[in-house]
This record gives C-alpha cells, structure tokens and sequence, in this order.
C-alpha cells in the first residue's frame, strides 16, 4: 500500500526554490554574454562620434582650418590638413581630436555614396615629406571623411556594431555636416 505523502508531488516551496534558482542562473548567463539588450556602448560611442565630428567641424569653420576623419575598423582619427607642408597630420595639441579606439567588442562599416569602405585595423601611416621615392610619389595619405573650412562635409553612413549580438547604430553625415543616429530598421 502507497503512502498518501508519496503521490501528493511537489510541494509550492520546492516549485518556488526550483524557479528561484533557474532564474538566477538565466540572468546571470544573460549578463555574463551581453545579451540582456545593454546598448549603452553603442549609444556613448554614437553620441562620442557625433560630438567630436560637431567639433570638428565648429573648429574648421571658425579658424579656417581643413579637417579629415580616419575610421579604422576599431577606432578613428582625426587629421588636418598642413597647406604650408601640403600633406595630412595629426592634430597639433588638440586632446579633444585625439586618436579614438572603440570597446574591444565594437566594429565600424563605413559607406560612402552606398559603397562599402575596406577599412583597416590600424591608422595608415602619413606620408613623409623628406622621401623622394617612387613609392611616396604613389601614395598619399587621405581620411575617408573631409571637413572643410567652407563648412562643407563628406556625406557618409558610418555603421558602429556589436557582431556577439548584431545590435547595430546608423550614424549618418550629411554634406552641411549634420550627423544624426538613424533606425537601421526602418530601412
């Protein structure tokens, strides 16, 4: 003969211990991947990039003073252009246009005029002004974004993403300079 005990199951404390546990183990799984919809990497570094880009350009406008952004896959800088020296250079003393590196777990695509840019993992190196050779005379360091004086910039989309999750920001300049986060989705 069976004991009524035996067949009465679980009781709501064992059932409520069991839930409790799995959901902890769940969120902690959840927050050790990254995976609990925390954007706020993204979100800062848009917000980073479309301020220095502002800068940039309230800087090439009010000196007079021509500027490029470089954009790398992990990071970006900015350059200006020496028209005494005529070739591109880091900025001189200016922290805030310093050399940017993403979160190691954030990427950059860049498209201008709808192509995709290959970009690279480091900055190019400049040119240097005191070689003669056949290969300087080939090459000439450019940034992928201009900013002239004029106010005038480079239209671009500039895609910042995180592939663990395929969370994605669209930043997008226009050629008054104007750069705005867009909705991938809505595309």
């Amino acid at each position: 003969m069976r004991n009524a005990r035996s067949e009465a199951g679980f009781t709501l404390v064992e059932i409520l211990v069991v839930i409790v546990i799995v959901g902890t183990i769940l969120s902690i799984a959840m927050l050790s991947f990254n995976l609990a919809g925390n954007d706020e990497d993204l979100k800062s570094e848009s917000r980073r990039f479309s301020a220095l880009a502002e800068v940039a350009l309230d800087e090439a406008t009010m000196q007079g003073r021509e500027f490029g952004i470089e954009v790398m896959t992990g990071g970006y800088r900015f350059v200006e252009f020496d028209a005494l020296a005529g070739h591109w250079a880091d900025v001189p003393g200016d922290d805030t246009l310093r050399l940017r590196a993403l979160p190691p777990e954030l990427e950059f695509d860049l498209f201008i005029e709808d192509k995709r840019i290959q970009l690279d993992d480091d900055p190019a190196p400049f040119e240097d002004p005191d070689k003669n050779s056949s290969l300087a005379a080939t090459y000439s360091y450019a940034p992928h974004l201009l900013i002239y004086s004029s106010g005038d910039t480079t239209p671009f989309e500039l895609h910042l993403y995180r592939e663990l999750d395929d969370l994605r920001v669209v930043l997008r300049g226009d050629a008054l300079g104007a750069v705005e986060a867009v909705n991938p989705d809505d595309e």
